[in-house]
Parts: C-alpha cells; sequence; structure tokens
C-alpha cells in the first residue's frame, strides 16, 4: 500500500499554513471578531439554497453498477473510508466516555450514505435532515429496505426523517421528540454551503450544536479554504482543476468572510455554487455554543495517520478505498491520460516494493486533498 496515497507532487508538505492569506484582511474585513461594531451596509445577495437543494433532486439514484463505471470510483471510495474512520473513531470515543444508546443528527444526510455507518456503529436512534426532499426519500427508502434484509436478533436503531434547509430553520421545532439530545453531529461535505451569509453559518452552527449533550461531537468534512486561495492565486486565470474537477472563482485578491463564492464541479457528481469556509472564523462562531474544536486536519495528514493502524488499512481494502497498481489481468487503470501513475510508478520501483500499490490517480488526489476533517467537543 503507497502510504503516500498517490499525492500529487507538492501536495503532501502543503499544511494549511505556507503561503496562505489570510481571508478578511486582504478584503479590508480587519476587525477584531469579538468587537462590537456597527453594522455593515446591507448588499443584495442571491440565496443559493434553492440551486443546492435543486441540483441534489436532480441527482439520480445509479446504484452500485453505475457507480463502479465512474472515473472517480477510487476517489468516492476513499472519501468514504475517511468519513467512516472518523466516525468510528467518535463513536469509540463516545463510549468510552460511558455512553451506551447513542442519539445522532446527519446534517445533510444526502441519499443515507452513511446508514451503514450508524448500523455498524449501534447506535440507538437517528436523526437524517436535508435540504433535498428527494434525498430525505431516497435516505428513508434505503432505511426501510436496510431493516427489513436485517438479521432476525438484529436490533436496528429508530430513526426521523426531515426534510428542512438548516442554514434557515430551528431544526429542534422539527424533532419528534421535545427533549432530544444527540451524542453526535454529523455534517458531512455540507457545512460550506452555508457560509453564504453569517446568518446561515450561525443558523447551521446552532441546529448542530444547541442538542448536543455536554461532551458530545460535532464532526464533519469541508473544503480548506487556505488550500483553494492557495491553488487560486497560483494560477493564471480564475479557475483550477484537472480532467475530474474544476474550481472556478469570479475573482481574486479578496476573500470576504462570508459570501466568497465559487463554483465547484466534480464529475458525475456535484455541480453547484460554494462558499469558502474561514475556519478561524468558524472556531470563533462555534464557541458561541460552547464547542471546542479538538481536532483539525487535512485530508493528507489524517490519511496518513491513520492508515499505520492495521484494521484502518483492512477496511481500506475491504472498501476498495485505493487502486491497485498496476492493474491484473484484463482490468484496466481508471485513466489512461499520461502521468496520472506516475508517482505510483515511481514507488514500485523502490527496493523492497512488491506490486500492485494502492493509490489514487494524480488528478483524483488533487481533488481529494482540497478537503479538511473537524472534530468539535460540547463543552458544557
Amino acid at each position: 500500500m503507497e502510504q503516500k496515497g498517490g499525492c500529487a507532487e507538492g501536495e503532501e508538505g502543503a499544511t494549511s499554513g505556507g503561503s496562505k492569506q489570510e481571508l478578511g484582511q486582504k478584503s479590508g474585513q480587519k476587525r477584531r471578531l469579538d468587537d462590537e461594531e456597527e453594522p455593515p451596509r446591507k448588499k443584495q445577495v442571491t440565496d443559493h439554497s434553492v440551486a443546492v437543494a435543486s441540483h441534489y433532486n436532480r441527482q439520480k439514484e445509479v446504484g452500485l453498477e453505475g457507480r463502479s463505471h465512474s472515473r472517480i470510483l477510487f476517489m468516492r471510495n476513499f472519501n468514504n473510508w475517511m468519513k467512516s474512520v472518523l466516525i468510528g473513531e467518535i463513536l469509540e470515543k463516545t463510549r468510552e466516555a460511558g455512553n451506551r444508546d447513542l442519539s445522532v443528527l446527519d446534517l445533510g444526510c444526502g441519499k443515507g450514505g452513511d446508514l451503514l455507518k450508524w448500523r455498524k456503529g449501534g447506535i440507538s436512534h437517528l436523526v437524517c435532515t436535508d435540504i433535498a426532499a428527494v434525498s430525505v426519500e431516497q435516505c428513508q427508502s434505503r432505511f426501510e429496505t436496510m431493516k427489513q434484509k436485517s438479521f432476525a436478533n438484529e436490533k436496528i436503531f429508530s430513526a426521523q426523517f426531515i426534510t428542512s434547509d438548516s442554514s434557515k430553520e430551528v431544526l429542534s421545532e422539527k424533532l419528534d421528540g421535545a427533549e432530544l439530545r444527540f451524542d453526535i453531529c454529523s455534517c458531512q461535505f455540507v457545512y460550506h454551503y452555508s457560509f453564504e451569509s453569517e446568518q446561515k453559518a450561525d443558523m447551521m452552527l446552532r441546529n448542530a450544536c444547541e442538542r448536543l449533550k455536554p461532551g458530545g461531537f460535532f464532526i464533519g468534512t469541508t473544503p480548506d479554504a487556505y488550500e483553494l486561495i492557495k491553488r487560486l492565486e497560483a494560477s493564471d486565470s480564475l479557475s483550477f482543476g484537472n480532467e475530474v474537477f474544476k474550481v472556478s472563482f469570479q475573482s481574486k485578491g479578496s476573500y470576504p468572510l462570508f459570501g466568497c463564492q465559487y463554483h465547484f464541479s466534480l464529475e458525475g457528481v456535484v455541480d453547484v455554487p460554494e462558499f469558502l469556509v474561514y475556519f478561524p472564523l468558524f472556531e470563533h462562531m462555534a464557541k458561541r455554543y460552547n464547542m471546542r474544536l479538538v481536532l483539525k486536519q487535512r485530508f493528507s495528514e489524517f490519511f496518513e495517520e491513520r492508515v499505520k493502524k492495521e484494521h484502518h488499512r483492512s477496511l481500506m481494502m475491504k472498501m476498495s478505498a485505493l487502486e491497485p497498481f498496476p492493474c491484473e489481468g484484463r482490468s484496466q487503470q481508471a485513466t489512461e491520460s499520461a502521468g496520472e501513475y506516475s508517482h505510483a510508478k515511481e514507488h514500485c520501483g523502490r527496493a523492497g516494493v512488491r506490486p500492485p500499490v494502492g493509490t489514487l490517480s494524480r488528478s483524483e488526489w488533487e481533488a481529494a486533498s482540497i478537503y479538511l476533517v473537524f472534530v468539535f467537543e460540547k463543552m458544557s
């Protein structure tokens, strides 16, 4: 297994530091985040929530067979593995604290891609919510199918499904139980949509955190704003990307704290407007809800640490989270484009390495390494 995960040249040594630029400061917003100031003048802002909901409502359920032909199959599996490891670690930590009957909020549940993770984790209750009604329906259908196919002696968690824009609506008012509290809130590849405005970002945080028990966790994955800006500033245009993804900005050199929009397209999966999440501001806002940041790592760092453990490597193989190189028999690599596996080829040439090795194509790694994982803990 290639420990670098098929990392693109120059990616592995890059942290959230380096040549990063302070968001907000370049745009003249130098005020301290805890200062009381006269509110800035309001400007006309387009609400992109409808566009996001519409996009995901249009996404067809292609099934395992359809996904197996995707150019980014291994990247999707890799991202899924990252979520599995993160969720597994937090479930274990929560149980170590003495909690047994675990309640979870899946904020931005999509079609229910994490249902099996919660089943494996042995939770007691799950609330799934998403802005896209079609996705919530498919999530609920998956849950019902999972229950029907479960073993007779297996206890499946209870669940509630809610269609709601969690950046605008108070979620606690829609819960079945008025006293329901959560051990974990999971928000995977979703939170950045809320950074369209301070009001939306705060409402999303409120929904994620206000019903967490003391010692509960808010976990998630989101694009790293510093990494996006670093790549944009290094580009000769207002966009960057490769054969599987493209990121386009409207301008560069000035990055407001909220509403800094870019367009992200990923082969066959995503094609929507997103917003930069300035993480120091995110962390500051979370303190309003008594949340303390306990983990923030780029995907590359998180991967390198976790893959050292045998049970994580075993899960990675089970989930086909890395592509074998060179491919065996009559199978083909995910792409024939020149240079996409040069890093893996070089690794195979090293002494003591027995091919095939596990890797991602260069393009997939450049896309995956945009993201980071985060964990907040409720203090009281």
